[in-house]
């Protein structure tokens, strides 16, 4: 009888291990592709893509929270990230009431609910383990930015003004939101476990948004980009906050592998 250590899962992880970065990096993309295809010719519903990816958020976001009770330290987080979070999802939450009230809406508020609980055990229940000097990046740098692209571009739709610039504020601030996670992650030069794993599941989280765009887009010869209706410079925009967010987790990916060869468990070190 073979053995746990013969078994074909750790049999590719030790044969992953051994790989160099770039061939880590080019798997990861033949992965994504091989993946992206399978949605296309198998998913006809396209609010699955949506639903998938908010599911995901929130599975990694739950599991963040038991690991957070469970090792009773929040080293390695990043409490201003999980602060724009539950920014961006406050304003969406609302758009949201306002706009349509769907399954959407309900999975916004479970989203922004286990938000705010991260946010509660970081500032008070796990103070002691949290190191601020490496997440002392400024919210104004990122929440005003995403203010006045949203004045700018914004979808054009039957609802009032106010409402459109909140609904493409929550857009542009979810994609950088990520951004002092990864700037603590940097300076720490450590990557937690728990929080890789957090990361990871945002990263799957993402793929699945992205892979609406690219589908769609591919579908309509790029028509859909020029959707009638939301104006062609938001429809660009929204896309380009995709891929944009796609990458910065990307970036995030990238250092996590490189400190995943530096060790197994706990914290990871490049």
């Amino acid at each position: 009888m073979g053995t746990k250590r013969d078994s074909p899962v750790n049999v590719l992880s030790q044969w992953l291990r051994k790989r160099s970065m770039k061939v880590k990096i080019l798997l990861g993309t033949l992965l994504a592709f091989c993946a992206l295809v399978v949605l296309k010719f198998t998913i006809k519903d396209s609010d699955f893509f949506f639903k998938a990816s908010e599911t995901i958020h929130i599975v990694g976001l739950i599991v963040l929270i038991y690991k957070l009770f469970a090792h009773k330290t929040c080293s390695g987080l990043s409490l201003k990230s999980q602060e724009l979070t539950a920014l961006f999802l406050t304003t969406r939450l609302g758009c949201s009431i306002y706009m349509e009230s769907n399954i959407h809406t309900v999975l916004d508020l479970i989203f922004l609910l286990s938000t705010l609980l991260v946010i509660w055990l970081i500032r008070f229940k796990l103070k002691s383990s949290y190191i601020k000097e490496f997440d002392n990046m400024r919210l104004s740098f990122l929440a005003v930015p995403s203010t006045l692209l949203a004045i700018l571009i914004h979808p054009y739709t039957k609802h009032i003004w106010i409402a459109r610039v909140l609904w493409a504020f929550s857009v542009y601030l979810e994609t950088i939101s990520i951004l002092p996670q990864l700037r603590h992650m940097q300076k720490a030069k450590i990557v937690e476990t728990f929080t890789g794993y957090y990361v990871f599941a945002l990263g799957v989280s993402r793929f699945f948004a992205l892979a609406y765009w690219i589908i769609h887009t591919y579908d309509t010869r790029g028509k859909y980009l020029y959707f009638i209706g939301y104006g062609y410079l938001w429809m660009l925009a929204a896309f380009l906050s995709e891929i944009i967010q796609s990458f910065i987790l990307a970036d995030f990916c990238y250092y996590y592998m490189k400190s995943n060869q530096n060790g197994r468990d706990g914290k990871r070190g490049y």
